[in-house]
């Protein structure tokens, strides 16, 4: 007997079926999702608690002329199931596979691209908003608009501005379905991540109801206002209040595994006109025992075996992330004025440790990216040492506050960027790639990237001794391999580290530097082996070592910068900034770093192989360059053989 799933093509293949065969497939679709995530990796738990949703969304709605648009997009992978793509899954986030997220250039169904958070109800409300300029909001045929929202993507302030702008719009045809499961990648925090959860027991509920209308009923007129917000203490517990203030009008909650009263109920709200807000509950996990138990630990796992779960995994370097979190332990041991902030990113961060034992010190702000730069300059401006472990594609959110309530104030605020450059299977939505761009132009930063794990925890230190606005940025994953101790010392800011010096110059042999940038020091170490080449680990974006690079540039031939970063604004455009303000001798430059265009998801190696950033490629673009500058030197018998014989 076929499968009832693999029948599934589009959604046109669900609409048919009756209520009993959409339960089949959703368990079939639970079970194909639980197999596939478990043999490519990918985000796990989010996905389990959305397949009633999804199946109930695409059986009532006209997607793709209907506008579905999922928040973060990480929840979206029976979506994309559902939507053609369930042979394209063994592909998932993997070199030219899909996408972990929604992406409009791979699916008519994907009606926007999400991956960061609380984005959805804006970009719903400006397609509704489109339609209607357009004459498609009238009519049984009218275009809807659903943004699924996740709990702790509702902990953002962009979710209530676009909440706010939408309840004037009552011709429009929005709904916002908020998928409570009580988590977020961290367990949510927040008044209101605490103010949703007290519906999810419907006798707390009933008794708060009854005893609200005995103690109101003594105060006239306090009981009328509570009748006017729909009567007794359901205006005080529930968030229908909050949300119908918006000019919502909200529905729910309702059990968002149960398909008889999903469908029912969007197919009544799919008539109705203005923006609606419907309130699911769901689990997240849901269907498999390990990840229901431990959603954290099944968040985004690698491959593994359903049958057995995840293992524990064996001994291997620590990740930068690890590293982090043993200093900030050890430097709150040493300064109690340290504290630190995460905008909903304890574990990724590295941070659990931490908040066990510091509890009072550290600072959780939900996923809030611009509070959490201004909270920080907060506590900073109360003689604090705030930390903000944030990374560098969320740090991307927050750039006003760091600009105008960090820097113009000149506050000592640490921030410890992770996830800097490529990041592999997450692809270009969080990819670290432009930090040393917007962060060097910012008078009073310092700005540092660490080429091995002790380094990492000096240059922590060193922001957190400095009495100005500071950066650490560091990569995905495991560093050196390189024993980061457990030492406090500082570094002396803006001087870099010469590593390897060039051998004096012999005829006809260039001399090369390498002006090498956090993770690029160590192929750069590697492709200097075949050239007469000097390699310093710049430690410093900024202030810049403008002494040593002027120096360099009068005794070698070819300066290359090297950095994991966009090469338009980035640390080997300062290098060449400041070569011309220092009138140096003109000395030819190579700059190579990311290209002008986003990178998509895959291997990290793969990909920085690709863009020619490991050691054969940064040695096959120097000997290009090289045979570039003889040949506008006007020698035109030497050729890239031949310019091969002027390396060492």
């Amino acid at each position: 007997m076929t499968a009832l799933l693999e029948t599934i093509e589009s959604p046109l293949d669900l609409r048919d079926l009756n209520r009993r065969q959409l339960k089949t497939l959703a368990d079939e679709l639970r079970e194909f999702l639980l197999n596939s995530v478990a043999s490519t990796g990918g985000h796990l738990s989010s996905n389990l608690g959305t397949v009633e949703l999804s199946v109930a969304i695409h059986h009532v709605y006209q997607t793709p002329f209907d506008r579905l648009v999922w928040d973060v997009g990480h929840q979206s992978y029976p979506h994309k199931i559902l939507t053609g793509r369930r042979q394209a899954m063994a592909g998932l986030r993997q070199l030219d596979g899909i996408s972990g997220f929604p992406r409009r250039t791979e699916s008519d169904y994907d009606a926007f691209g999400t991956a960061h958070s609380s984005t959805s109800i804006s970009a719903a409300l400006g397609m509704a908003l489109g339609s209607k300029q357009k004459g498609e909001h009238q009519g049984p045929n009218r275009r809807r608009h659903i943004a699924v929202i996740g709990d702790g993507a509702m902990s953002a302030g962009m979710a209530y501005e676009a909440m706010n702008n939408a309840g004037i719009h009552k011709d429009i045809d929005l709904l916002v379905i908020l998928n409570d499961n009580e988590m977020s990648i961290s367990p949510p925090v927040g008044a209101m991540s605490n103010y949703l959860a007290r519906l999810l027991t419907g006798r707390f509920y009933s008794a708060a109801r009854e005893l609200g209308k005995q103690v109101l009923g003594v105060v006239p007129p306090v009981l009328e206002i509570a009748r006017r917000l729909e009567g007794g203490a359901k205006s005080l517990i529930s968030p229908s209040t909050l949300f119908e203030e918006f000019g919502f009008n909200y529905f729910g909650p309702i059990d968002g595994h149960d398909l008889d009263a999903l469908i029912p109920a969007l197919e009544n709200l799919r008539e109705l006109k203005g923006p609606q807000f419907l309130h699911v509950i769901t689990r997240k996990g849901r269907g498999y025992g390990r990840a229901e138990e431990d959603p954290i630990a099944y968040h985004g796992p690698g491959k593994f075996n359903p049958a057995e779960g995840l293992k524990a995994a064996g001994v291997s370097k620590p990740t930068y992330s690890q590293v982090f979190g043993q200093w900030l332990c050890d430097a709150a041991g040493a300064d109690e004025r340290l504290v630190a902030v995460t905008p909903a990113m304890r574990e990724g961060s590295g941070m659990v440790e931490f908040s066990k034992r510091f509890p009072e010190r550290y600072h959780d702000v939900a996923i809030a990216e611009q509070h959490a730069v201004t909270f920080a300059a907060g506590l900073a401006c109360e003689g604090l040492r705030p930390v903000v472990a944030i990374y560098s594609t969320f740090l991307q959110r927050g750039y006003d506050q760091l600009i105008h309530d960090v820097a113009l104030q000149n506050l000592p605020v640490l921030f410890a960027i992770d996830r800097a450059g490529l990041v592999g299977a997450d692809g270009a939505t969080h990819a670290g790639s432009y930090d040393y761009s917007f962060l060097r132009c910012i008078p009073n930063m310092v700005v540092m990237a660490p080429k091995d794990e002790p380094e990492c925890r000096a240059m922590l230190s060193t922001g957190l001794s400095l009495d100005c606005p500071s950066a650490v940025r560091y990569p995905r994953g495991a560093g050196m391999g390189v024993d980061a101790g457990r030492a406090l010392d500082v570094l002396p800011v803006g001087k870099a580290e010469v590593l390897l010096k060039a051998g004096k110059a012999q005829s006809g042999q260039p001399r090369i530097a390498f002006l090498a940038f956090g993770s690029m020091v160590g192929p750069c170490l590697q492709a200097a082996s075949q050239f007469n080449a000097t390699v310093v680990n710049m430690r410093f974006i900024k202030p810049l070592d403008t002494a040593l690079v002027v120096e360099l540039a009068q005794d070698h031939d070819l300066l290359v910068t090297v950095e994991e970063h966009v090469v338009m604004g980035g640390a080997g455009s300062a290098c060449a900034e400041a070569l011309s303000a220092a009138a140096a001798p003109q000395t030819a430059l190579l700059h190579l770093g990311l290209p002008d265009r986003f990178i998509d998801h895959g291997d990290h190696a793969k990909l920085l192989a690709m863009q020619g950033l490991d050691a054969q490629g940064i040695a096959q673009s120097v000997t290009t360059r090289l045979t570039q500058l003889l040949q506008s030197r006007g020698d035109k018998s030497r050729t890239a053989a031949a310019a091969l014989t002027l390396v060492s």
